[in-house]
């Protein structure tokens, strides 16, 4: 394919559902592109919506006809923010949300490390469309590496003049909800980095009062080649109702565990292929630490993509495709991950106070086969309690994935709650932990 005049040649697609437009140059390059070499790969930033409001809805209407949805997690489509912000009174601010609070994520981090003007051109192209006059850049200050690549970045488009919006870096405080959108509102407010009630939402009144868009740093970067090479294009892959590529962090029971870019809607079993899923798995978390867990054989047909009617299928949530090995206790590693969501909370609310803990409990005690009491009956009575009643959807993320592992491992569960011998203890010796669980120092505790 021929990019339009004046620019690079257009990324495109591999066979087998993979792709390299986000990741074109990656295994060649293995460090940030510089702004040269990322000019020479994509060709100059558009200038779209300088001066004028005709120009700035050009880039809206080319992004809505594309497709995008949000790559963050909700899949909310990306052209509806941008066109909620713009519509507000007074000058906008956006948000570029590099935080990547997933655990078992590191497609942002990616990302970021090796193409990062790619990222910069998004944020800015969507600050001329909502008619912004600067970008923050919030990023984890548990990544002080990362910090230093991105101030080198900006600093690199600064000494070239490229921007006429201003680019600022943040390090934030390293919490699981601290990458909550309205979190990285209050934090650059002045708050601490925790989930606010909503209303009002960020594109209402924002940062210094100000309509917002808050923008996940991978949905930024296909705003950047959508702004280059058009929605047509952008269409040629994915499917028709949910077109494009996205980013998958894929780890576990793989022979190459990593960042991949597929299509949007390859089929589960095919993401896992690219990885080398091994062929004794037999589930797989998809969505990351509030996503959900899936019987193997039951997915690996279905679209990586956002369900929409008729078709059904694992939603991507975080990008994360987990595959626990054969030897592992699925319940066991979903009572590690919930006792860290429980320890992640803000402390704001009732649900997360007290009904996360008392879940994280007695999923414990079921996964070590000596619960105390009706252990089933008791947690299907709390997270009925829990799900959409928290003051963010911290609760409801953790209650997602502790119902579907009461689903994904009934027969272990209901064993378990028996005191009997489950299904992996016939298998021979179980397997080590799998899923990534941050130390307790990996954050300093601080939420300012």
């Amino acid at each position: 394919m021929t990019a339009p005049s004046g620019q690079a040649t257009a990324p495109g697609i591999r066979r087998g559902g993979s792709a390299a437009r986000l990741t074109a140059g990656w295994a060649q390059l293995r460090r940030p592109a510089t702004l040269r070499e990322h000019a020479d790969r994509y060709g100059p930033l558009p200038q779209h919506g300088r001066g004028s409001r005709r120009h700035a809805g050009q880039l809206t209407d080319a992004i809505e006809q594309a497709g995008l949805t949000g790559r963050g997690g909700a899949g909310f489509p990306t052209a509806t923010k941008i066109a909620a912000v713009a519509g507000r009174r007074g000058q906008a601010v956006v948000v570029a949300n590099g935080m990547e609070s997933e655990p078992a994520s590191e497609k942002d981090q990616a990302l970021l490390a090796r193409a990062p003007h790619l990222v910069l051109d998004g944020a800015v192209l969507a600050a001329q469309a909502v008619r912004a006059d600067v970008v923050h850049l919030c990023l984890s200050r548990s990544r002080p590496w990362q910090v230093a690549q991105l101030d080198s970045a900006v600093a690199e488009r600064q000494a070239a003049g490229l921007d006429r919006v201003h680019i600022e870096v943040h390090q934030l405080p390293h919490h699981y909800v601290a990458s909550e959108e309205t979190a990285l509102v209050h934090w650059l407010n002045g708050g601490d980095a925790k989930p606010l009630d909503t209303p009002p939402r960020p594109f209402e009144r924002g940062v210094g009062r100000r309509p917002t868009l808050v923008d996940n740093v991978e949905t930024l970067a296909h705003i950047a080649l959508i702004a280059r090479y058009g929605p047509d294009w952008f269409r040629q892959a994915g499917t028709a109702a949910a077109p494009g590529t996205m980013l998958a962090t894929i780890c576990g029971a793989v022979a190459g565990p990593g960042v991949y870019e597929v299509e949007v809607g390859t089929p589960v079993g095919d993401v896992l292929a690219l990885a080398g899923a091994s062929a004794a798995a037999t589930a797989v978390l998809i969505g990351g630490y509030f996503g959900s867990w899936h019987d193997l054989d039951a997915v690996a047909g279905l679209p990586l993509a956002r369900p929409q009617p008729p078709h059904t299928g694992p939603a991507p949530g975080a990008g994360v495709l987990a595959v626990l090995p054969a030897g592992a206790c699925g319940l066991a590693e979903t009572a590690r991950v919930l006792g860290y969501l429980a320890a992640q909370s803000a402390g704001q609310c009732g649900p997360c106070m007290f009904g996360l803990p008392a879940i994280a409990d007695d999923v414990a005690q079921l996964a070590s086969g000596r619960p105390q009491g009706p252990v089933l009956d008791r947690l299907e009575r709390r997270l009925g309690v829990v799900s959409g009643r928290g003051a963010c959807r911290h609760p409801d993320g953790a209650a997602r994935l502790a119902a579907s592992a009461l689903t994904a491992f009934a027969a272990d569960a209901r064993a378990h709650a028996r005191r009997r011998p489950c299904q992996l203890a016939w298998r021979g010796r179980p397997a080590g932990p799998v899923l990534p669980i941050p130390r307790p120092d990996d954050g300093d505790g601080r939420w300012r």
